[in-house]
């Protein structure tokens, strides 16, 4: 009920962004409570078509639809030629859910039970295409140290690695979703199927669900875009580093569907669900989210955009993709390996908070 209460802060903070436009600090709170209550109905619709659909399909809608705000936000910032916003607030929705989402989710979930587990085959996957898209940041970020300044060559170079990861992606979808699903059936799923007598959920059940995450979407996208035109004003107010702001603050207000979603089913001992959204969510920004913002700057926006990220956001993903794989790989969870996620996760945001703007 209280989250619900939160929805008076959506009208709240669009009267404001109309009528009070100066006053920035209220603007980017009121958007940001606004924001948590469409989080909240992201999060039941998606344990609705998870029950239906399976927790794969779930986790990916949820990650799709919770992803499609930051998308907007990040083609408007496109069309205004702020590529180190852009750079930042992938980056820090890549490392956020790896590192903030699924170690909440691990350590609420380990609070009510000892040791959760979810499917190994499944998270292992999904590891190695989190290391093809560091990969894929690494070798342009090495490319513009040789050559010295960004060129032609590289955004070309930048278009068709992105190209490459939409491809790697979709075959992933194709992999996981029809030709190997058992491999990210969860416990949880299997012993559904197991059961014998239980009834369908109808499909007006399905429809109604799909039609709250659309709608809890486009509300989450102009809160979205309101929080962030805040933003730019407190920066200057506070002297903080766009790097801090579009991989933090951002992040983590963009990405609060997943937040909310990834720990509700893990306190619910549904960690392969958990896992799906948190860490898919990661998958699907870095492999379709960042390089179909590179190939629309192309399109949209003074100049194209490369993926030759700064060195300390690369660096940043490097780090968090390896203890995230290390975390994974044995498909158990449990609270003290949430804890170590998010003292990672801290100690990432507390040297970005001091660098020079």
């Amino acid at each position: 009920m209280w989250m619900n209460l939160l929805l008076i802060f959506v009208p709240i903070a669009i009267a404001l962004e109309f009528l009070a436009s100066d006053h920035h600090l209220l603007i980017f709170i009121a958007s940001s409570l606004a924001i948590l209550p469409l989080a909240g109905r992201m999060s039941h619709a998606t344990e609705q078509l998870a029950e239906r659909m399976g927790e794969a399909v779930g986790g990916l809608l949820n990650a799709t639809f919770g992803n499609a705000a930051e998308l907007i936000i990040a083609l408007v910032a496109l069309r205004a030629g702020l590529h180190q916003v852009v750079e930042a607030s992938i980056v820090g929705s890549i490392v956020g859910n790896m590192l903030l989402v699924f170690g909440a989710a691990m350590l609420a979930g380990g609070i009510r039970y000892p040791e959760q587990s979810f499917n190994p085959r499944g998270a292992r996957s999904q590891a190695t295409m989190l290391i093809l898209s560091a990969i894929a940041l690494i070798l342009p970020a090495s490319f513009e140290a040789v050559e010295g300044s960004t060129t032609a060559v590289l955004y070309r170079l930048s278009a068709w690695i992105s190209i490459a990861l939409l491809v790697v992606y979709a075959l992933y979808l194709v992999f996981s979703l029809v030709t190997h699903p058992a491999l990210f059936r969860g416990a949880y799923e299997a012993k559904a199927v197991a059961r014998e007598g239980v009834e369908d959920q109808p499909s007006s059940s399905v429809a109604r669900a799909i039609a709250i995450l659309a709608a809890a979407t486009v509300g989450t996208a102009w809160m979205s875009e309101i929080m962030v035109g805040a933003l730019g004003p407190m920066m200057r107010d506070y002297a903080l580093s766009d790097i801090f702001v579009g991989a933090f603050v951002v992040a983590i207000l963009g990405n609060a569907a997943e937040h909310a979603s990834a720990i509700t089913a893990a306190m619910r001992n549904r960690m392969d669900l958990s896992f799906s959204i948190a860490v898919g969510s990661s998958v699907q920004v870095a492999l379709f989210v960042a390089p179909v913002l590179v190939l629309t700057s192309h399109f949209l926006g003074p100049a194209p955009m490369d993926l030759a990220f700064r060195p300390a956001l690369v660096l940043m993903v490097v780090l968090s993709v390896l203890v995230t794989a290390q975390m994974a790989s044995d498909g158990h969870a449990d609270w003290f390996k949430g804890t170590q996620l998010l003292i990672v996760y801290f100690a990432l945001a507390l040297t970005f908070f001091f660098l020079p703007r």
